[in-house]
C-alpha cells in the first residue's frame, strides 16, 4: 500500500512515496476507509516543510476523505460504501475545547491520511454532505470547520451582521460563503485585485486591496458608517491584529485563527479594551461541531472552492504551489 512519509530532517524535498503494510480489516468499534483525497492547510505545510518538528517517517496530512470498505462490530453509524471525512482532533468529540496541542492530530502527533487506506475508530470520522466528492469533502476537516466555528459556534453569526475576512485562502473563502449564506454583509481584503474580483463573484459586498490601502481599518469604518464590523476572521496574526481591532465594532468578535505574520507581537490592548470586543483564539473544532457544520452545508448547498488538485506522489509540488500563495480557496490531493 502506498503512503507518503516525511524523511529526516524534513523538508519538501524529503517527502517520499513509501510502501507500507496494509491495515487489514476493521476491528470492534473501527472502520476501514479507502482514502481518495486530502486537502492542504498551513499546518500541514509547516509539518511537511520541517518548520514544525514531527517524528521521522511521519505520514502527513490531517484531512482525509474516502469510502468505508469494512465496518467492525459495535459500529452502527456507518456502513460499507459510506463516504466519510476525518476529524482534526479525534479525541475532542463534544463540549468545550479540551486540547491545546497537536499530539493527537493526524499528520502531526500521529500518522495522517496521505495514504491509500486506514483502519481507525469510527468516531474519528463523520459523514460528508450529500453529493460531495471525496476531494470536496477533504476540505471540511480543517478549513471549513475553522470558518464554521469562528462565525457560528463562537461568533453566533446572524442575518444582518457584518463580517470581514482576510485574504482568499481556504478558511477565508469558506467564511465568505457562510457569511453570505446566512444573510450577513461581507468585506474581503487581499493584495490581489484579481482575487478580489473572484471574491465579488462569490458574493463579497465590499473589497479592499490592503497593499493600496494599508490602513484598511479606515476604509472599513467608511463602509460601515463608522460602526465597524461585527465579526473578523483574523488569519494574519500580530501583523494584522492592530488593524482588526481598529476595524471591529464595539462589542464585536475577532476570531484569531492564523499566525501568517508571526508568532508574537505588540497588541493594542487599550484599543481592544475600549472596543469591549472579544478576541477569541481557536483551533478547528470538535466532532460534534463538524457534524453540525455538515448539516448546515446540506441545508445551504455551499460547495467548497478548489483551486487545484494534485496526485498523491505530487505532494511536494502541491505544497510548493501553496507556498507561492497564488491559490484561491483550497488545494487538494486526489488519488
Amino acid at each position: 500500500m502506498k503512503a507518503i512519509r516525511i524523511a529526516a530532517p524534513g523538508g519538501l524535498d524529503n517527502l517520499a512515496v513509501a510502501d507500507i503494510e496494509d491495515p487489514g480489516k476493521a476491528g470492534a468499534g473501527e472502520i476501514r476507509v479507502r482514502l481518495h483525497a486530502n486537502s492542504l492547510n498551513f499546518h500541514d505545510y509547516l509539518v511537511a516543510s520541517g518548520k514544525w518538528k514531527t517524528a521521522e517517517g511521519r505520514i502527513p496530512m490531517s484531512d482525509g476523505a474516502g469510502v468505508v470498505e469494512d465496518v467492525g462490530k459495535r459500529v452502527a453509524e456507518f456502513k460499507v460504501g459510506d463516504h466519510v471525512v476525518s476529524c482534526f482532533f479525534p479525541f475532542w468529540q463534544d463540549g468545550p475545547p479540551n486540547v491545546d496541542n497537536f499530539d493527537s492530530t493526524p499528520g502531526d502527533g500521529i500518522d495522517g491520511y496521505a495514504r491509500e487506506a486506514v483502519v481507525r475508530p469510527a468516531t474519528w470520522f463523520t459523514h460528508v454532505p450529500k453529493g460531495y466528492s471525496d476531494v470536496e469533502a477533504a476540505t471540511l476537516t480543517t478549513a471549513g470547520l475553522t470558518a464554521w466555528r469562528a462565525l457560528v459556534v463562537d461568533g453566533h453569526l446572524k442575518a444582518g451582521d457584518s463580517v470581514l475576512v482576510q485574504g482568499t485562502g481556504g478558511v477565508s473563502i469558506f467564511a465568505l460563503q457562510l457569511a453570505k449564506a446566512m444573510g450577513a454583509e461581507a468585506i474581503v481584503t487581499s493584495s490581489s485585485d484579481e482575487k478580489l474580483e473572484r471574491a465579488r463573484k462569490l458574493g463579497a459586498d465590499h473589497l479592499i486591496n490592503y497593499k493600496s490601502v494599508p490602513l484598511w481599518s479606515e476604509r472599513v469604518r467608511e463602509l460601515t458608517a463608522g460602526r465597524g464590523v461585527d465579526h473578523i476572521v483574523e488569519v494574519g496574526g500580530p501583523g494584522t491584529l492592530p488593524e482588526s481591532i481598529a476595524s471591529v465594532a464595539i462589542g464585536g468578535h475577532i476570531s484569531l485563527i492564523g499566525v501568517l505574520t508571526g508568532l508574537g507581537g505588540d497588541v493594542p490592548t487599550a484599543a481592544l479594551m475600549a472596543k469591549q470586543a472579544r478576541l477569541q483564539g481557536l483551533i478547528v473544532g470538535s466532532r460534534k461541531n463538524q457534524i453540525e457544520f455538515i448539516r448546515a452545508l446540506d441545508a445551504t448547498g455551499i460547495r467548497p472552492v478548489i483551486d487545484k488538485s494534485f496526485g498523491l506522489s505530487e505532494i511536494a509540488d502541491a505544497f510548493r504551489f501553496e507556498e507561492a500563495g497564488r491559490h484561491f480557496g483550497k488545494i487538494c490531493l486526489n488519488f
